[in-house]
């Protein structure tokens, strides 16, 4: 019997709370905020989409998961590690940007079933040691009859400790989405991400920009370029999202389309709030 429990997920993001939370808004989808550490911000999903399948309307919670964590990347400047787990499986998914997603899994008993290489490059890409953390990295990739899926979720989370990320107690994988949801809620600075609306989700965004570097990228010939590939890129990936039924993946496209447009509108918005 696998000791991990039904299904669940955290979104673990290097960035503040403050720039996260506009930009989570835009998932549409109901979560509580809060810290995990002085470079990072963890999100819980309050809702469970994954839970629905039976009734096929559901899709598989790294499918979900995935989709969520490149929506999140591919507008901003920092990256978003997506852990899951079911009764069979548990793993990650790591976005950063453009680039393509890496990712790993093990089956409940803690059987590795990715590549090597995935792990690898999930330490090049997160600037991880390339010899103590890449030693303990793929530690987890060998047989090791001792340890299970929730054993190996554990060893992953105390490698980027070394990065300064820091669970609040009782944020653990393997834990019941209810649970998750509990512990978050009860957190000193936690916060409800909802859904208010494209116009207050674009200004909130917009805020962020303004207050970060990103806003200097956003005006000139670079940024047009930029703008234009983010649609390029958005429109294929928004199509085959629906195809799919992925809502994750067509939440991803959707978000590449608003920021390419946003690109190419920033200095008329701007002016116009100012």
């Amino acid at each position: 019997m696998s000791s991990l429990e039904p299904a669940g997920a955290l979104l673990l993001c290097r960035a503040e709370p403050s720039v996260v939370g506009p930009a989570a808004q835009l998932l549409r989808e109901r979560m509580l905020l809060t810290r995990s550490g002085p470079e990072w911000s963890v999100l819980v999903p309050e809702s469970k989409p994954w839970l629905s399948m039976e009734d096929g309307g559901g899709e598989p919670v790294d499918r979900v998961l995935g989709g969520w964590a490149g929506a999140l990347a591919v507008g901003s400047n920092w990256p978003v590690l997506a852990l899951w787990w079911d009764a069979d499986r548990s793993g990650f998914t790591l976005a950063s940007g453009f680039r393509r997603p890496v990712g790993y899994e093990w089956l409940a008993n803690g059987t590795p079933v990715g590549e090597g290489e995935a792990l690898r490059t999930f330490a090049a890409r997160l600037g991880l040691d390339p010899v103590l953390d890449l030693q303990a990295l793929e530690a987890l990739a060998k047989p090791d009859s001792d340890a299970d899926a929730r054993a190996r979720m554990l060893g992953l989370l105390a490698v980027l400790t070394r990065t300064g990320l820091t669970l609040p107690t009782g944020l653990t994988p393997g834990e019941p989405a209810d649970r998750l949801r509990e512990v978050a809620r009860i957190q000193p600075d936690a916060r409800q991400i909802t859904w208010s609306g494209w116009r207050d989700a674009v200004h909130a965004e917009l805020d962020v920009m303004e207050a970060t570097s990103l806003g200097a990228w956003l005006r000139g010939p670079r940024a047009r370029l930029l703008a234009a590939a983010q649609l390029a890129a958005g429109l294929p990936l928004t199509v085959h999202g629906l195809r799919r039924r992925s809502g994750g993946w067509t939440t991803a496209g959707a978000l590449l389309l608003l920021h390419g447009a946003l690109g190419f509108a920033y200095e008329r918005v701007r002016a116009a709030r100012d």
